[in-house]
């Protein structure tokens, strides 16, 4: 359908709904257990309020922004997500291509449809970072690390809150698996095809240790962000062992049901890092304020993610840049309502502290 006409991003998942078949649907937009942690993460934003500047001169405006030194035209990132061509034939190369026309990085899932050479040739001047898993099979995980190296990546997101699949429902009813003929074409051939629980003890190490960020940094020239940190003091730990990124992640929603909102858990990493590395969120973002409110609480970017599914499932490449270029209007607006000229603007005062307000009215 043409997307056009949508006028938010909230207006993309019913009609995708409808689009898509149930398994697909609710593979993409499901949670964990009961969904708590899924609607928190939306929820949690809109219950902080902004305190606005005036009168700072805001008609020329800058959304550019630098992640590990690597310039973006906006602090935003396409978050992995797998199996893209479920819901559109394009898949992750038209995901590559609406990104690339928009300056913005995207990050290419280990389970992704599409080859992570192919994603390269379908969009090759875009900016993009890999999303991997650590493989039990050491050596099989150097040899994707070296395809990643080779094709021209430019970081690694190791992600490490999923040690063990989160208990998804509606996957458990629907008896989820991969539709014939689509392959997640960056696992090894053996596991490639079903879903996630087909592959999981077979090839993602369930064992997760500090040390295996140490590992990563041994056999690779390429930056690593350690996705899945909700604490403060797991954000030092990746520090320690040579992380040169943290992404405040709970897996959507799709893991651990109960834990906390990221945007909630964002202000604790972001003292404990205290600026040493970048610092990005993912999760419930859905409008461009929620975008400038993760950026005054701490994070340097955030990464989008189901929206974007959406998109794709209703209007392929075009849907997903209406959706990159909504959420990117509504954070240029958001920054100009706010008397921002810049996201160096974007501090935390802007944020309405509840005791601030008490007492600025005593």
């Amino acid at each position: 359908m043409d997307t056009s006409k949508l006028l938010n991003l909230r207006e993309f998942e019913p009609l995708a709904r409808e689009a898509l078949s149930p398994m697909i649907f609710d593979y993409y937009a499901g949670g964990a257990n009961d969904d708590l942690t899924l609607h928190e993460n939306e929820a949690a934003y809109q219950r902080i309020f902004l305190r606005p500047r005036v009168m700072t001169g805001i008609a020329q405006r800058s959304m550019n922004t630098t992640v590990l030194g690597q310039p973006m035209n906006a602090p935003i990132l396409i978050a992995p997500m797998a199996y893209m061509m479920m819901a559109h034939a394009d898949g992750e190369a038209a995901m590559a291509r609406a990104a690339a026309k928009r300056g913005i990085h995207m990050v290419v899932s280990t389970s992704a449809t599409v080859s992570l050479e192919d994603v390269v040739s379908a969009a090759p001047g875009g900016a993009r970072w890999f999303q991997l898993y650590l493989y039990k099979d050491r050596e099989a995980a150097r040899e994707l690390v070296q395809r990643v190296e080779a094709a021209g990546y430019q970081a690694l997101v190791l992600t490490v809150d999923r040690p063990y699949l989160g208990k998804r429902e509606p996957d458990i009813r629907n008896n989820f698996g991969l539709p014939a003929p689509l392959l997640a074409k960056n696992l090894p051939t053996a596991a490639s095809q079903g879903g996630a629980a087909t592959y999981r003890g077979l090839v993602f190490e369930e064992d997760l240790r500090w040390s295996d960020v140490a590992w990563l940094k041994s056999i690779t020239r390429l930056p690593i962000l350690v996705k899945g940190v909700m604490r403060g003091d797991d954000a030092r730990f990746a520090l320690d062992h040579g992380a040169d990124g943290i992404i405040v992640s709970n897996h959507g929603g799709r893991q651990l049901d109960g834990a906390m909102a990221t945007i909630d858990a964002l202000p604790e990493v972001a003292r404990a890092i205290n600026g040493e590395v970048d610092v990005l969120v993912d999760g419930g973002i859905r409008r461009g304020s929620d975008v400038l409110k993760a950026l005054a609480r701490g994070a340097k970017a955030v990464l989008l993610g189901r929206p974007l599914l959406w998109g794709l499932a209703l209007d392929g490449e075009a849907g997903v840049g209406r959706v990159l270029d909504l959420i990117t209007e509504e954070f240029d607006l958001a920054l100009a309502l706010c008397g921002c000229q810049s996201v160096a603007d974007v501090t935390p005062d802007l944020l309405a502290d509840h005791k601030l307000i008490l007492q600025s009215t005593q």
